[in-house]
């Protein structure tokens, strides 16, 4: 498959746009030379976090590719490989739902090979290169991956979404396809950089509630004073302070402890993002009582926000992510967990 910025034969002449349009972004952030956030745990977390969020606000098809681009950055450093050269654009499809199974096998002339569909693949048409979670005989193992080898290929119809059409998230058929290993057997799982990714994506998120929140303020602004509009706007922002907080909390724990790779990481990650979930579905429902269906019918850059929002944030797993924390909780020695937002009294 070579990388283009979009397929002609995508679904639909408004998921072409889309697509399209988040594709040329994306490219355009890239060469930009913006695309070189700090790294976690450099001492400027919170400076990609903000980057990220930002992103999120003005699109979020654009910061779901933006923020896979800046994760694999991320991972290559950590497991000690070059990071991306110019004009090389990268995703990460690490994604395990059942039914999709993606294999690597060794070839004894010319190295491993992957063979397989991978399912959830964002910026299937316009990343040049991918990181790649594949099944082996001893275990599953990260691999790198040039997008524009023949056997490397979209698998068309299989992004249907409405909301987060643009992130183009199709799965992708391997066939004999050449890859690179990347650390040892769930090297990618256990490096203290997948809780730190798990908290850039809720920057995202929180940044697409910032932007469905942003036609709130605007109707508040122009219209007679309403008293029940006025509440509605205080309850989002209250929301969004919280969440921002957390997120800020987040950033200088992960600079105080970079290396952390442990059940604290893990604990860090899962509230914050549970509480960035929680906050983002809050502001959707609070923006639609206030404002009505007027919005989401007219204006189409906000119902495609909260359709992008809407499907982006089930990327956290709801109830079983807070299972998975309460196990985490229940199970780990008394007090190692205790969360520390107080900070040095």
């Amino acid at each position: 498959m070579t990388a283009t910025l979009i397929s002609e034969s995508a679904d639909g002449p408004d998921g072409r746009v889309l697509r399209r349009t988040a594709a040329e972004r994306f490219a355009h952030w890239v060469d930009s030379g913006a695309a070189n956030l700090p790294l976690p745990g450099s001492g400027a977390t919170l400076r990609r976090l903000r980057t990220l969020h930002d992103l999120g606000r003005a699109d979020l098809s654009l910061a779901r590719l933006a923020e896979g681009h800046s994760d694999a950055r991320a991972i290559l450093h950590e497991l000690g490989a070059p990071v991306p050269a110019p004009g090389e654009r990268w995703g990460v499809w690490a994604a395990q739902p059942p039914g999709s199974v993606l294999h690597a096998r060794r070839d004894s002339r010319a190295g491993w090979r992957l063979d397989g569909v991978k399912a959830f693949c964002s910026g299937a048409h316009s990343c040049t290169h991918a990181l790649v979670t594949a099944d082996t005989e001893d275990g599953r193992r990260l691999f790198a991956v040039a997008t524009d080898d023949a056997g490397c290929s979209p698998v068309e119809g299989s992004w249907q979404a409405v909301g987060m059409a643009g992130s183009d998230t199709p799965e992708v058929r391997f066939t004999d396809v050449p890859a690179r290993p990347l650390g040892a057997v769930d090297a990618y799982l256990r490096r203290p950089g997948f809780s730190h990714g798990g908290v850039g994506v809720a920057a995202c998120w929180l940044g697409g509630a910032r932007g469905v929140a942003d036609v709130l303020l605007r109707a508040a602004r122009r219209r007679e004073p309403d008293q029940l509009l006025a509440a509605h706007l205080g309850t989002v922002d209250v929301l969004l302070y919280g969440a921002q907080c957390v997120l800020g909390k987040a950033a200088e724990e992960i600079d105080a402890t970079p290396l952390e790779d442990g059940e604290r990481a893990i604990a860090l990650a899962s509230r914050a993002r549970a509480v960035v979930a929680d906050v983002c579905a809050r502001v959707l429902d609070e923006v639609g009582r206030a404002l009505g269906a007027g919005p989401l019918c007219h204006d189409a850059e906000h119902a495609q926000r909260v359709a992008d929002l809407t499907v982006y944030i089930r990327q956290h797993h709801a109830e079983r992510d807070l299972a998975a924390l309460g196990t985490l909780l229940a199970t780990a020695d008394e007090g190692a967990l205790d969360a520390e937002g107080w900070g040095d009294a």
